[in-house]
């Protein structure tokens, strides 16, 4: 895990998106599918950004100004009809101290990318690497598109087996401590449930029932913050 972000360790993307939640914290999420190379890689550590336009030139640039841990969020504007990162970009990006790789995007070498071992999380793999060499935006090292997200070196990414989180760096150590507390009660609630303590038991779901019934206004996320429970924010 990426220096300074040791606390992810332990918990996982949803956990960081219900502590988000609670906090208040804009959920700011990648789209749905894109997944590590390697199953079970995880990776957390403050945003790289980058735009790719064709050409791995932009990649080492970036490598240039990457601070130790960072990751390499990679803007090719989810495209599926070509590879943006290979072998030798992700070890440039080993050398260069990055953390990991986020592709909006594709990519390929996969069983290079499973041998080099540092996490790569994209849409899927295609042999084809591009065929393009588009104009450079102003923007191409200051910030990075991800699906309707926005990132920038302001920011921190978070990815797992369940998907990819951006949260802003300043709300970081408050999120993780948050998500934390979060686990602690839920591995509580799951250990309850195993002994035969059932989770509608543990919530008073009853209670619920009958307040909600006199209170339509009543949620049961109001319900779960008043008796202690962590299941959904």
């Amino acid at each position: 895990m990426s220096k300074g972000f040791e606390e992810f360790e332990g918990l996982s993307t949803p956990l960081v998106a219900d502590a988000c939640v609670r906090l208040g914290v804009g959920v700011r999420a990648a789209p749905v599918g894109v997944g590590a190379v390697v199953a079970g890689a995880r990776v957390a550590g403050r945003v790289l950004p980058v735009r790719h336009y064709g050409s791995v030139d932009v990649f080492l640039e970036a490598y240039g100004g990457a601070l130790d841990g960072d990751v390499l969020v990679i803007d090719n504007g989810g495209r599926t009809d070509e590879a943006c990162i290979g072998d030798l970009a992700v070890l440039e990006a080993r050398a260069a101290g990055v953390a990991g790789i986020v592709v909006w995007g594709l990519h390929r070498d996969t069983p290079e990318l499973v041998e080099i071992g540092l996490p790569v999380f994209s849409y899927g793999a295609l042999p084809v690497g591009p065929l393009r060499l588009d104009g450079r935006e102003p923007e191409a090292l200051e910030s990075a598109r991800f699906g309707p997200q926005l990132v920038t070196a302001g920011d921190v990414v978070f990815a797992d087996a369940d998907g990819v989180l951006f949260v802003p760096a300043d709300r970081a150590g408050e999120v993780l401590e948050t998500a934390a507390g979060i686990a602690a009660t839920e591995r509580a609630q799951a250990g309850r449930i195993t002994a035969g303590d059932t989770l509608r038991r543990q919530t008073r779901f009853e209670e619920f029932l009958e307040r909600r019934a006199a209170d339509p206004s009543y949620s049961f996320r109001q319900h779960l913050r008043r008796v202690g429970g962590a299941i959904e924010e």
